[in-house]
Formats: structure tokens, C-alpha cells, sequence
């Protein structure tokens, strides 16, 4: 058994600023108010900010400048696909946008892998896929899943498409739970899964293409209605 992770008072200022941010109260552009203000206002010291305000800046959401302040950066024009994560938490509504370009992207990524993927890759996607079969609980069936993604987007032999799926994976880390409704069935898991792998492992590229689309599709619709 794994211990339960447990809130600091910096883990709660963190979300609480967060949400203060992204809620409008603290405005993209506007200047915190002196730290000591801030920190009597939210009951912590000066030193609890500091270590905030530092995850809060490598999070990409706010910007200290010595001398001037803390700025609230402007995610939305110069943020990028790591803070999903983070925004994921504050409004689920996010969801539904990420599973957009989740099918885009998922289905080109399965097109391209078709063309270019290696017989050392064809035999570690057939293995990956059994393990979707082979899993025991609908947690390991939803992880071995992700293996199999994070395997076509290696096929493909773009970095790039490895990082954009590890980003979409790990946006989806927040509300995880919710989103197991594919993979409750190891066997329907495998079977829904199975066409993609079998087009990408024939090189049928415009196959590879639909059967990922119509597999992103449906295990849309069922983790929409987990959500629901």
C-alpha cells in the first residue's frame, strides 16, 4: 500500500492563488499586491509565499521581477500545453477541448506510424496491446493503453508527437479517475484497440487514420458519460 500524499500549507496557498488567478481575481497582467499584504490576506507567512510564488512561476502563471513585483503573465497568449494540467483542475470544462485534439492528433500520429514505423516497433505494439488483455484491474488496463499511444507516437519517429502525447496524458492526470469507463473490460479494452494496431502494423496508412479516429471517438463517448 502507498502512503496518501499529504497537503502542506504551501501545496493549499499554491491551489488557492492558482484559483485566484485563473478566476479573474488577480488579473493577466496586473501586479500582486506587496507580499506582506498578500501573505496577512491569505494567514501565511512571507516565507509560505515565497515557496508559492516559486511554483507558481515555473508553473508559467506568474513572473517576479526584483525591484518591481509579481506580474500575472498572461497564459492564454504566451503559455503553453504544460500548464493543461494545471488548468484541467481548475475548470474540467477544459476536458472536452483536450479530447478535440486528442482525435486530431491521435489519428495523424497513427497515419504516420503506419508509414514509418520499424518490424522492431510492429513486435513491441503487438506486445504493448496484450497487455491492455492481460491487465488486471481497470487501472492497469487504462495505463497499459497509454503505453500503447506513447509507443505509435515513438513509430513515428517525430519527437514532437511523443511530447504532444505525454502532454495530453498527463492533462488527463487531474481528473484520471473519472475517465475509466473504457477500460473496466480488459477484453473490450483489446478488442477496441486492436484495429489500430493491426492497421499500422499492415503500413494501411488511410486505414491506420480511421481506425484511430473511430477508437479516439468512442472511448470519447464513454469517458464523456464517466464524466457526466
Amino acid at each position: 500500500m502507498e502512503a496518501l500524499p499529504r497537503e502542506t500549507i504551501v501545496d493549499v496557498l499554491e491551489a488557492r492563488l492558482r484559483d485566484d488567478i485563473l478566476g479573474g481575481r488577480h488579473p493577466a497582467g496586473s501586479y500582486l499586491p506587496p507580499e506582506r499584504r498578500l501573505a496577512d490576506g491569505y494567514g501565511v507567512t512571507r516565507t509560505t509565499l515565497k515557496h508559492a510564488f516559486g511554483r507558481l512561476v515555473q508553473a508559467g502563471l506568474l513572473e517576479t521581477r526584483h525591484g518591481v513585483g509579481t506580474k500575472v503573465r498572461d497564459y492564454a497568449r504566451v503559455g503553453g500545453a504544460d500548464l493543461l494540467p494545471m488548468l484541467v483542475r481548475h475548470d474540467a470544462r477544459w476536458v472536452r477541448e483536450i479530447f478535440e485534439v486528442r482525435r486530431a492528433v491521435g489519428a495523424l500520429i497513427a497515419e504516420r506510424a503506419a508509414t514509418r514505423a520499424t518490424r522492431a516497433q510492429h513486435a513491441e505494439l503487438r506486445a504493448l496491446l496484450d497487455s491492455v488483455r492481460e491487465a488486471a484491474s481497470p487501472d492497469e488496463v487504462q495505463l497499459a493503453d497509454v503505453e500503447v499511444h506513447r509507443a505509435l507516437a515513438r513509430a513515428t519517429g517525430n519527437r514532437v508527437y511523443v511530447l504532444l502525447t505525454n502532454t495530453l496524458f498527463n492533462a488527463y492526470l487531474p481528473v484520471r479517475a473519472a475517465l475509466r469507463g473504457p477500460f473496466t473490460d480488459p477484453e473490450a479494452a483489446h478488442r477496441r484497440l486492436a484495429p489500430v494496431v493491426a492497421a499500422v502494423t499492415s503500413g494501411d496508412r488511410a486505414e491506420a487514420h480511421a481506425a484511430a479516429d473511430a477508437y479516439l471517438g468512442e472511448t470519447e463517448r464513454i469517458m464523456r458519460e464517466g464524466l457526466a
